[in-house]
């Protein structure tokens, strides 16, 4: 079997393998924020069409992008937070 690798892909292999990298420092909550992703891919109840900003659709890919989830899964969290009062505002 052949995997194509990306050049991303190819090079963090690459430093993996060199035992270059690190786990990080909060991997147990980026691993519990990854399953509660994965396992609300697969909750859906409702097809829900909504309007936003280009400015606000944008972000949400950048934001998605960062955090490693579809941005769907993104809206449909903050969505979920806000509504059961989960949603804190950041305190810059």
């Amino acid at each position: 079997m052949s995997t194509q690798l990306s050049n991303e892909e190819r090079e963090i292999l690459e430093k993996f393998e060199r035992g270059e990298l690190r786990r990080a420092d909060d991997a147990p909550k980026e691993m519990k924020s990854a399953q509660i992703a994965a396992r609300n891919t697969f909750n859906k109840s409702r097809r829900v069409n909504l309007r936003v900003t280009e400015r606000d659709f944008n972000l949400a890919h950048v934001r998605a992008r960062e955090e490693g989830i579809p941005y769907q899964t993104l809206l449909s969290s903050v969505i979920h937070k806000y509504l059961t009062g989960r949603l804190a505002e950041r305190g810059d």
